[in-house]
């Protein structure tokens, strides 16, 4: 597949602060790629070289094919760009700064803008100066997607929008990979990539510490045990998987009547090693719950920083 975006040993400094330390990215044409991280992971410096608002202090950089600091205003309108923080004009009405939007964008079908406000409820006769956070939000949306371009970046595109208008989004991120654009988004909102991403990076501090499909990211972290056993008693069950190094959180207790025992812990790992432990005891009841991508999450930036 054609790259939209690709990164080498990116890098941004301000002072002697590293905000980005050598980032590598590919984005695929026809793909959405999610950014994952915590405030101050380094997501919106990213985004922002992307679209040469500022520009880096080492590596390379290609967006479509060219290179941002060298081509201008061309390369801008082949890009839909909605920033982490959204200023608008104040003193005119929402509908009419999209218009004046779409003449500076590129070109823009009759009747688009008007569909897409439909879509998010977004009134257009209202002055900007009279609308909420979400609906701003909204405004940003729609010219980031009015005038159908190649790649859309958004940054933390659901700030502000209710679930109903979050659900229109993803409808709308999907409609796009459909039509064969590229969507670029990052947030710190786990689910909202989970449901939209087809890859993902992780950052955190500055860095990408896993990149990948959700799938893989998800099947390779950590996991929810849940077991009923017989014939055994809880000091017993600790001790024989007390031992596993994949296992914490671990508490066995057991039930009101004294004859079962309920188990609970958390795997972080592949479950076999578990299974095969619990084999010695009569087991009532297992429940292993897919792994959670917020937790794998957290517990890749536990890794990272040294304290897991």
């Amino acid at each position: 597949m054609t790259a939209v975006i690709e990164t080498r040993e990116l890098q941004k400094k301000y002072g002697k602060h590293l905000a980005v330390d050598g980032i590598g990215l590919r984005v695929e044409r026809g793909s959405v790629f999610g950014l994952i991280g915590p405030n101050g992971a380094g997501k919106t410096t990213v985004l922002r070289m992307l679209v040469d608002i500022i520009r880096p202090t080492a590596g390379e950089l290609s967006v479509l094919g060219s290179v941002p600091r060298r081509s201008g205003t061309a390369l801008r309108r082949r890009i839909g760009y909605l920033p982490g923080e959204l200023k608008l004009s104040e003193r005119i009405r929402g509908g009419t700064l999209l218009h004046h939007l779409a003449q500076i964008s590129g070109p823009v079908e009759p009747g688009t803008i008007e569909g897409l406000a439909e879509r998010l409820g977004l009134d257009l006769n209202r002055p900007v100066r009279a609308l909420s956070k979400g609906n701003r939000q909204k405004l940003g949306l729609i010219q980031a997607f009015m005038h159908r371009p190649e790649l859309i970046i958004l940054d933390e595109p659901t700030s502000g929008l209710d679930p109903l208008v979050q659900r229109e989004f993803l409808a709308m991120v999907r409609e796009a990979r459909e039509a064969g654009q590229s969507v670029l988004l990052s947030s710190h909102i786990l689910t909202e990539i989970q449901h939209s991403a087809d890859d993902v990076a992780v950052l955190a501090g500055g860095r990408i510490v896993a990149q990948g499909d959700v799938s893989s990211l998800r099947l390779s972290r950590v996991a929810r045990l849940s077991a009923v056993l017989a014939d055994t008693t809880a000091d017993a069950a600790r001790a024989a998987l007390a031992t596993l190094p994949i296992l914490d959180d671990l508490d066995a207790e057991a039930t009101a009547s004294g004859d079962l025992v309920r188990l609970k812990a958390t795997i972080r790992g592949e479950a076999d090693t578990v299974v095969k432990a619990l084999a010695q005891f009569t087991v009532r009841d297992l429940t292993i719950e897919e792994p959670d991508l917020e937790e794998s999450i957290l517990d890749l930036y536990a890794r990272t920083n040294g304290t897991r």
